[in-house]
């Protein structure tokens, strides 16, 4: 059987990544290849119980770690559950946010650091990396705008402070220096077709033309 590929959007608030899986799951399937499509956190029933936790009530709702740690309760039921399944079965999974988030959001934004948030990946993640990593980049301002503009979402990271999202944006674009063969940043101040247009030329350059 042919192994699936596993492609994961991250980026910070109002980056587009949701749209951006959307148009690439369009593009997949007109190639003949269906996708699993999943989020975090969530992806799997426990997995979206603690995403309400996380995403819902006052940004200082929880501890630094004690928040980390629910992203990685999550990500394991999300795994064992979705994304590991799929894989199994030669399926392409999408997902919008994964390990990257946690480094981006907790090791950077509310400055964990890298250390800790490495050994819980190892711990809950271990060798498993996406196949392509797409980081929507786009200024912290503009993002916010647009992250306000979305109707019927409580989002509690939204409402973090802007040095918060400054320390986040530079995690993610660290996360891409450190990580060249498995990240691609995308400007995504841009509109949503130049984004897409840059999203499916990596995927098409990273994996289809490997097979």
């Amino acid at each position: 059987m042919t192994p699936g590929k596993f492609i994961t959007f991250e980026g910070g608030e109002g980056a587009g990544k949701s749209t951006q899986v959307t148009r690439l799951a369009a593009a997949l399937r007109a190639q003949g290849i269906e996708p699993v499509l999943t989020r975090e956190p969530g992806g799997a029933p426990g997995a979206e119980e603690i995403r309400a936790l996380l995403v819902q009530g006052s940004p200082s709702r929880w501890a630094p770690m004690t928040e980390a740690l629910l992203h990685c309760a999550a990500r394991s039921d999300h795994l064992e559950l979705t994304i590991l399944p799929a894989l199994r079965q030669g399926r392409w999974v999408i997902s919008d946010r994964f390990a990257d988030s946690t480094m981006a959001y907790q090791g950077y934004g509310h400055e964990l650091g890298r250390a800790p948030i490495e050994s819980l990946h190892r711990v809950v993640v271990g060798d498993l990396a996406p196949h392509l990593t797409l980081i929507l980049d786009i200024p912290v301002a503009e993002g916010l705008k647009r992250a306000t503009l979305r109707a019927g979402k409580d989002n509690r990271y939204e409402r973090m402070d802007v040095a918060f999202h400054e320390r986040l944006r530079r995690g993610f674009l660290e996360i891409a220096a450190l990580e060249p063969g498995r990240c691609v940043v995308v400007n995504a101040a841009r509109d949503v077709d130049a984004v897409a247009a840059d999203v499916w030329a990596a995927v098409q350059s990273r994996l289809l033309a490997k097979g």
